[in-house]
């Protein structure tokens, strides 16, 4: 395989390309047995040309789309970039997905071929094989428990790849020349929407699509080969996408796969990545863990800690950006960074941290905040799967909470007359797959994509998302009603997992509340507050209480804002279930479907706004083993209070 790469502008380009330059690097480690096992580059690009020639010796050729389904495994991050240099498109699917919700996928992406990480898997392509009437190969990375699977379709990963060794010997040179056949131009991937308001839609993206991306991306935050990242949210998720596998692909780093969804905290804190990546829930539920441990701690390191966040909150973020701070505070926030700020980040295991973003929902300011105060060189990344979730990037130096920064390089914002971002550049998606009707709806004849979100641009040419478009409405008064900013406000608390705010057209702004069941429990047994589980604990009086104290918060810092003073926060409720994405109240990237909601809670929407103080509801769930249940009782309804009394 020696042979001049001139350029790097595909993915197996690129492969072959630091197969040659850091050899000996290591291009991926993955947790296994309790031990890091690593795969240097020179050592992908063998095993990757092993499992392409299996691939094509089982009929997988040009053109054609590759389902992916599992956690982060090295192996199915070479299945995708073997099939890439097939010319064939990897079609990721969310591993936690029930088998139902996997046929329009597939189906719709005319899947043949699947490649899938274990018996779990496979027993959910085998559950709808036949509604998926062009699948005819699987290919299971995770042998355990498949030994008597005996279907004539069913393969292993190690008896694809043994089969590619020998092809490959006999025929030296057709990996080359595959890899080198593929273009920029051609479609690389397919990642589907999360189906907020319909049926998921194939997003397609070319190998220069994501690679101009990444490579501006890198070089923008200096990211090199040197660096590292740890890979756990799914690999259908365009952040992943981006992150995990174009930027790693297009600087060298290293990516490290925890062994287990359970063990990703602690893999996290022995990596110590230099480079880190989690939507805001992850924040979220890092932030949660550590005010458990707070409380829990002694009357003094509480005191101590609460001190040390006062200081970090007046001078953390002026230190990080390198602006004026006094000698005397700069030594105070020593002192701390010592005692309470350094111990903090490496529990977290964020100690070596370089930079580390955000994306997929807005962040609320006060988490934001919080990271950067300690330190942590936080940044809010913007995009939608549409863009290789690449639209603006924040500045080091020039990072404001609540805006999400200027457009990044190769990339044009301008807002339409009704206050939708628009975007035109480098990321912007090729269409949506078989679609061409949804892709003339959303790009229009001057290239931009219409993104549905609303926001506005401030005089340094920063962006502030304020919410969903057609989220945004007026309340009966004609004042502006945003409720994704007011729920992640809400979200910042750690005895708060989700919130859904209700107010569009409306008198009034209400709000059905998810307690965070970890977070909550464990601050009720320390009060010997006792309770059989989270709908008994979702309708005690003193966890009304506290949420009370929470929205009281929220309604206070809303009295300030110019924009949304209006919209505090009247009434409120706990539900007595969690919101979940196997009951549809959720997509599988944990975004609320609000006109679900609304529709299925009418009976508790209708409550809040005629001033009840309870209401019976019965409620349909799906449990984990797919049985369907029920749950019903009375839910108690609260009023809120705003400074000068009642909210009315």
């Amino acid at each position: 395989m020696s042979i001049a790469i001139n350029h790097t502008d595909t993915f197996p380009k690129i492969l072959l390309h630091h197969a040659k330059t850091i050899p000996s690097h290591p291009a991926y480690r993955e947790k296994y047995l309790g031990i890091w096992q690593e795969t240097t580059w020179a050592q992908n690009l063998v095993q990757v040309s092993s499992f392409t020639c299996g691939l094509s010796n089982l009929g997988f050729t040009r053109g054609m789309n590759l389902a992916i389904i599992g956690d982060n495994r090295p192996r199915l991050y070479q299945a995708m970039l073997a099939a890439q240099c097939l010319g064939g498109i990897a079609v990721p699917l969310y591993q936690d997905a029930v088998a139902t919700e996997m046929v329009h996928v597939l189906n719709d992406a005319q899947i043949g071929f699947a490649i899938v990480e274990n018996q779990e898997q496979v027993d959910k392509l085998l559950e709808i094989k036949d509604q998926v009437p062009n699948l005819h190969t699987i290919i299971y990375e995770d042998n355990k428990g498949l030994a008597d699977y005996v279907d004539s379709f069913l393969h292993s990963f190690d008896q694809i790849q043994r089969s590619g060794e020998v092809f490959n010997g006999d025929h030296p040179d057709f990996f080359l020349t595959e890899a080198l056949q593929t273009e920029p131009t051609d479609l690389s991937i397919i990642l589907y929407t999360s189906g907020t308001t319909g049926k998921p839609k194939g997003v397609s993206h070319t190998h220069q699509n994501f690679m101009r991306a990444a490579k501006e991306a890198c070089a923008f935050d200096h990211l090199t080969y040197k660096d590292n990242i740890l890979a756990y949210l799914p690999m259908a998720w365009v952040g992943d996408h981006l992150f995990s596998y174009a930027q790693a692909m297009a600087a060298g780093f290293t990516v490290n796969c925890p062994e287990s969804k359970e063990t990703v905290m602690s893999d996290l804190r022995e990596i110590g990545p230099s480079y880190y990546f989690a939507p805001p829930r992850v924040f979220e539920g890092l932030l949660t863990q550590v005010m458990i441990r707070i409380e829990d701690a002694g009357y003094l390191k509480r005191k101590l800690f609460h001190a040390a966040m006062a200081h970090a909150k007046k001078v953390g973020t002026k230190i990080l950006d390198g602006n004026f701070v006094s000698l005397t505070s700069r030594l105070l926030y020593g002192f701390y960074n010592l005692t309470i700020y350094g111990p903090l980040r490496n529990v977290l295991g964020i100690s070596r941290l370089r930079v580390a973003y955000t994306a997929g929902e807005a962040i609320g300011p006060d988490l934001f905040r919080f990271y950067r105060s300690i330190g942590v060189n936080l940044k809010q990344f913007y995009g939608q799967t549409e863009t290789c979730a690449y639209v603006c990037l924040q500045p080091d130096g020039q990072v404001k909470y609540d805006t999400v920064g200027p457009a990044a390089p190769g990339i044009e914002i301008k807002l339409a007359d009704s206050g939708e971002v628009l975007v035109r550049g480098i990321s912007v998606m090729a269409g949506y797959y078989n679609r061409p009707d949804a892709t003339i709806e959303s790009i229009d004849s001057d290239g931009y994509f219409h993104t549905g979100d609303a926001g506005v641009i401030d005089h340094d040419g920063h962006l502030r998302i304020i919410d969903r478009a057609k989220d945004v409405g007026k309340m009966a008064d004609g004042k502006l009603f945003a409720p994704k900013y007011i729920e992640n406000k809400l979200k910042f608390f750690p005895f708060i997992k989700e919130a859904v705010v209700f107010g569009d057209q409306r008198h009034a702004v209400m709000v059905f509340i998810n307690i965070d069941f970890e977070a909550m429990a464990n601050w009720a047994e320390r009060r010997n507050i006792s309770f059989a589980g989270y709908v008994d604990l979702a309708s005690q009086a003193a966890v009304y209480d506290i949420i009370g104290e929470c929205i009281d918060q929220v309604n206070a810092d809303l009295s300030e804002d110019d924009m949304l003073s209006h919209a505090q926060i009247a009434r409120f409720l706990i539900l007595n279930k969690e919101l979940d994405p196997d009951d549809d109240e959720l997509t599988r990237t944990r975004k609320v479907r609000r006109g679900f909601i609304s529709e299925k809670y009418a009976v508790l929407v209708d409550a809040l706004y005629d001033n009840k103080d309870e209401q019976f509801i019965e409620i349909k769930v799906k449990f984990e083993d797919g049985r369907d249940g029920q749950i019903s009782g009375n839910v108690a309804i609260r009023n809120a209070k705003k400074i000068g009394g009642l909210v009315r």
